[in-house]
């Protein structure tokens, strides 16, 4: 694991192949109150030779100060500061010599909306979008609308159906979003009020992650 301080004053921590060598890339987005640190010990569970993992530290811990589900003028300017950082490690994936489908896009809980919410405003192809107990950001009733492609990227949305923090309809809401937009997408929601990471999520996940070297090509 290594830790970077970069000229943008973010801070990151990197795991797996470095992404100059890497196959593919996985960026990980913590959950509020936690770390990249702790992020990262997802990617131990996970880990498939070939990728590179890159975990962005929140300031604070807490990528944005208020509940997902409030109007997003509410979360700014931290909103869009976070979302930045998230758009940002892609653009420098793909910088680094990887294709857009093998790149892919990942969080929990506060983590899973922002990565979940980044990918909303970003369309296009990527090696996989996943969000772990999380949802699409704004107040009930919202409509998310525009246009997007996604040209058949795997999406994983999986949650307990109980959970207290992420209402059920929202997973729903933010499935139906990436499935209207041509997106392959996968939703499953397990019984019970766990506000966690269940083992059936990291298989799913990490099949994903096979698909993606899988199907990679070497560098040119």
């Amino acid at each position: 694991m290594k830790e970077d301080h970069d000229a943008g004053a973010r801070i990151l921590l990197t795991a797996g192949a470095p992404l100059g060598e890497a196959q593919a890339a996985l960026i990980l987005c913590h959950g509020r109150g936690s770390t990249a640190e702790d992020i990262l010990g997802l990617a131990a569970e996970i880990e498939i030779p070939g990728f590179a993992f890159i975990a962005p530290q929140a300031p604070g811990g807490v990528w944005y100060p208020n509940s997902f589900l409030r109007p997003a003028e509410e979360n700014e300017p931290w909103l869009s500061r976070s979302l930045n950082v998230a758009a940002a490690l892609i653009r420098e994936a793909r910088q680094a010599g990887l294709p857009a489908d093998r790149v892919m896009l990942a969080g929990f809980s506060q983590g899973a909306c922002l990565a979940l919410e980044c990918a909303a405003r970003n369309p296009g192809r990527m090696g996989g979008i996943v969000g772990l107990s999380g949802g699409l950001m704004g107040p009930p009733g919202s409509l998310w609308s525009g246009p997007g492609d996604y040209q058949g990227t795997p999406v994983f949305l999986g949650c307990s159906a109980n959970d207290p923090f992420i209402p059920r309809s929202r997973v729903e809401e933010s499935a139906g979003f990436f499935r209207a937009r041509n997106a392959r997408v996968t939703v499953r929601l397990y019984p019970g009020n766990l506000h966690g990471v269940e083992q059936d999520e990291l298989n799913v996940f990490r099949g994903m992650m096979m698909e993606v070297v899988g199907a990679s090509r070497p560098r040119s």
